[in-house]
């Protein structure tokens, strides 16, 4: 018998890692809870940064998974690849523009965007943003650099209360994020 050996390319490999860990359960609930993806394997957080942790980091391949927009695992994996160095500011506006879920924005904040050295002047921009997707994403990139400096956090998140035009998922960020804040700066009520 002939042994033939079969190859795949990155995409693949990693498609192929989705489909073996895919929990249906997971899918549905995710499906039933609005999720805006077409295509949701139902993985966790821990399975995904294993899948990266196995996968070769290259920006090209984190462009062609952040670019699959049907497929909700596809772009959580999308921010881990990502080589931190050549990601700019600008990348990570026109990235922040193509979010339809706020899943995915937070997987970016955290495991991307609170890395960069533009993360603060970014969150700035976000924070005040009109958009309710790129507020959140603002809020959410603060509340990964609370520690750094929890005065200045505060002073997001009262501002984005006082605006008074947060959606629902703003509001609740930023309530999470000012209580956080008290916490630290030792102003418990």
């Amino acid at each position: 018998m002939e042994n033939v050996e079969t190859s795949f390319n990155e995409m693949q490999t990693v498609k192929r890692h989705f489909f073996a860990l895919r929990n249906g359960v997971i899918a549905d609930a995710l499906r039933r809870a609005g999720s805006p993806f077409r295509i949701i394997f139902g993985l966790n957080l821990p399975q995904i940064a294993e899948i990266a942790m196995k996968t070769p980091h290259s920006r090209e391949l984190a462009e062609r998974l952040w670019s699959n927009t049907t497929t909700r695992e596809s772009m959580m994996l999308a921010p881990m690849l990502v080589d931190r160095g050549g990601f700019t500011a600008d990348d990570a506006r026109r990235w922040i523009g193509s979010l339809t879920s706020h899943e995915v924005a937070d997987v970016m904040c955290l495991k991307l965007l609170r890395h960069m050295p533009y993360a603060l002047p970014l969150a700035d921009e976000l924070a005040l943003a009109d958009d309710d997707m790129r507020m959140y994403v603002g809020l959410r990139l603060v509340f990964n650099l609370v520690s750094a400096d929890p005065k200045r956090a505060l002073d997001y998140a009262v501002r984005s209360l006082e605006s008074g035009s947060l959606g629902g998922n703003c509001r609740t960020v930023a309530l999470q994020l000012a209580d956080e804040c008290r916490f630290l700066l030792g102003e418990e009520e």
